[in-house]
C-alpha cells in the first residue's frame, strides 16, 4: 500500500455516531470531535452503490445472462452486488477503459480544500482506512542495484537470475556472481510459473518487507474446459501483521475458487464465495487471548486488499475489495486495453461525488486512504464482481498499486506489457516489476499474467 497518512475531508454532515469510537464518550448529533479524547468524527461522502459496469462505460445494451457466459451448464449467479442486481456479463465492445485521462470533469462543487493531517489511522466513522502507522519511518532505502552491464547475455533458461541487474546468475551461496548483490528473503522476492500463468512478487526499494502476496492456479470445469485463477493481496500497512493478512487472504480466496470451480459453481459466485472465505480468513487473525487487546489498545486488527480473476474459453471473471486492481490488455493492441475494477478509496469516490476529476482526486495526498478492505475492523464487507466476454485473446494483469502507481492508466500498462505476454506470462511479469522498480520501488509490488482465453493445453488440476 501507498506510504501516506492523507486526512479526509470535513463533511457538511454532522455525524450519527451516539459514542466516541476511540473512547465511549457520548456525542452530541453536531459534533466534529470528541470532547473527551479529540477523536476526529468528520465523514467522507457516502460510498456509490457497486456499479462497476459503469466504470467501463461503452455499450450496455448487448448483456447476457452469466448463465449463457459459457459451454458449462451454470445456473444463473445470485444477487452479488450491494445494488440488488446481479452483475451483467458484458461484451469486448464494452471495454472502453476506466483509467485516469479519460473521465471527463465532473460537474459539481469545487474541489475541497487541502486539510491539516489530523486525527486517528484508523477512523470507523467514516469507514476509511490510512495506510500509514503513526511515526513509521518515510522509507527504508536499500542499496542500489548494479547497473546492467552492455551486451550481457541472457541466462540460460532454468537459471536463478539476480533480482538486482537481472541478467547475474545466483550461486549456492545466495549472492550475483555478476553484481554480487545478496538476493533477498523468500517472501521479499517470489516469482511463480503455473500452467499458462505467472506471477512476481517484490518488496520494491523502500519497504523494510514485502507485505503482498498473491495465489496462481489451475483447474478443470465439469465439461473439462480449463479455468485459470489469479489472486493479489496487498498488506494495509497501518494494521498490524499486514503480511500474514495478506497471506491468509490469498491461501483463502485460491482454496476456495479451486474447490468451487470444479464442482460447477459459476465463476462469478465463485469468485464472491471466495472473497467471502479471504474476509473470515483475516478475520481469524484477529483473534487474541483474553485481554491481550488491554495491553496494545491502539493496535488494529490485520488487513488488506484483494482482487482475483477467473478466465475461462470464455468468460473473464474480476472480483475486488480495496484498491488493487486488474487490467484488460488485448493482444491486438490496436485494440483500447481497460480497467476492469474501480477502487475503493477516497480517490473515487471524491470522484463519483463530482467533487473533483481523477486528475485532481489522485494527485491529492489523501487519494491512496482506502474505504474498503478485508478485516476484523472493516467498516463493511462489499465484495465487487464483474463478468466479462471479450471477442479477441488477450491478458489480464491484476497488481496492486505498487505497479500502478508508475502505469496507472491502461494505455500506459500496456505499452509496457511485452507484445508475447500470452505465450511467456512470466516474462511479462517480470517486465512490469522491473518497470515500477526503476521507477522507484515505493512500494510493494505484485503482478499476475493471465492469458485469455485460457489454453486447454496442459490445463488440469493444480
Amino acid at each position: 500500500m501507498m506510504s501516506q497518512m492523507p486526512q479526509p475531508p470535513q463533511s457538511s454532515q454532522p455525524t450519527a455516531l451516539s459514542r466516541c469510537p476511540s473512547c465511549e464518550e457520548p456525542l452530541d448529533s453536531g459534533d466534529r470531535f470528541c470532547g473527551a479524547c479529540g477523536y476526529d468524527l468528520s465523514a467522507v461522502p457516502p460510498r456509490p452503490g457497486d456499479s462497476p459496469t459503469l466504470t467501463l462505460s461503452g455499450a450496455l445494451a448487448a448483456q447476457l445472462p452469466p448463465s449463457e457466459a459459457a459451454s458449462v451448464d451454470w445456473p444463473r449467479a445470485p444477487e452479488t452486488s450491494s445494488t440488488g442486481t446481479p452483475a451483467p456479463v458484458h461484451l469486448a465492445t464494452d471495454l472502453q477503459g476506466a483509467d485516469s485521462g479519460e473521465t471527463p470533469l465532473v460537474p459539481g462543487p469545487p474541489p475541497v480544500p487541502d486539510l491539516p493531517p489530523t486525527g486517528s489511522p484508523v477512523s470507523p466513522a467514516t469507514g476509511v482506512r490510512f495506510d500509514r502507522r503513526s511515526g513509521e519511518p518515510d522509507e527504508y532505502p536499500l542499496q542500489a542495484p548494479a547497473p546492467r552491464p552492455s551486451g550481457s547475455s541472457t541466462p540460460p533458461a532454468g537459471t536463478k537470475v539476480c533480482v538486482a541487474c537481472r541478467v547475474g546468475r545466483v550461486d549456492h551461496d545466495g549472492y550475483c556472481e555478476n553484481c554480487g548483490h545478496a538476493q533477498p528473503r523468500e517472501r521479499d522476492h517470489m516469482e511463480d510459473e503455473v500452467g499458462p500463468l505467472a506471477a512476481v512478487t517484490d518488496r520494491g526499494l523502500r519497504h523494510h518487507r514485502n507485505e503482498d502476496a498473491y495465489a496462481i492456479s489451475h483447474t478443470t470445469l465439469p465439461d473439462r474446459a480449463p479455468a485459470l485463477v489469479a489472486i493479489v493481496c496487498d498488506g494495509v500497512s497501518s494494521a498490524t501483521r499486514p503480511d500474514e493478512a495478506s497471506l491468509a487472504a490469498s491461501r483463502a480466496a485460491g482454496d476456495s475458487l479451486m474447490a468451487a470451480l470444479p464442482l460447477g459453481t459459476h465463476p462469478q459466485q465463485a469468485m464472491h464465495e471466495a472473497i467471502i472465505a479471504a474476509s473470515h480468513a483475516v478475520n481469524a487473525l484477529a483473534d487474541e487471548p483474553a485481554g491481550a487487546r488491554e495491553h496494545t489498545p491502539h493496535h488494529n486488527s490485520p488487513a488488506c486488499t484483494l482482487v482475483g480473476s477467473i478466465v475461462t474459453p470464455t468468460l473473464l471473471v474480476v472480483g475486488w475489495v480495496g484498491d488493487s486492481r486488474a487490467y484488460w490488455v488485448p493482444l491486438d493492441r490496436s485494440t483500447a486495453p481497460a480497467r476492469l475494477t474501480e477502487d475503493d478509496s477516497w480517490a473515487a469516490q471524491m470522484v463519483a461525488a463530482g467533487l473533483m476529476n481523477e486528475a485532481e482526486a489522485y494527485a491529492d495526498e489523501r487519494a491512496h486512504a482506502i474505504t474498503g478492505w478485508l478485516g476484523a475492523d472493516a467498516y463493511e464487507l462489499e465484495p465487487h464482481t464483474a463478468s466479462f466476454k471479450p471477442d479477441r485473446p488477450g491478458v489480464v494483469v491484476v497488481c496492486t498499486d505498487g505497479l500502478w502507481n508508475y502505469a496507472e492508466a491502461a494505455e500506459e500498462l500496456a505499452e509496457i506489457l511485452p507484445p508475447d505476454a500470452s505465450a511467456r506470462p512470466l516474462h511479462a511479469a517480470r517486465v512490469l516489476v522491473g518497470h515500477a522498480l526503476d521507477g522507484g520501488g515505493h512500494d510493494n509490488v505484485t503482478v499476475a499474467v493471465v492469458p485469455f482465453p485460457a489454453p486447454s493445453q496442459g490445463a488440469g488440476s493444480a
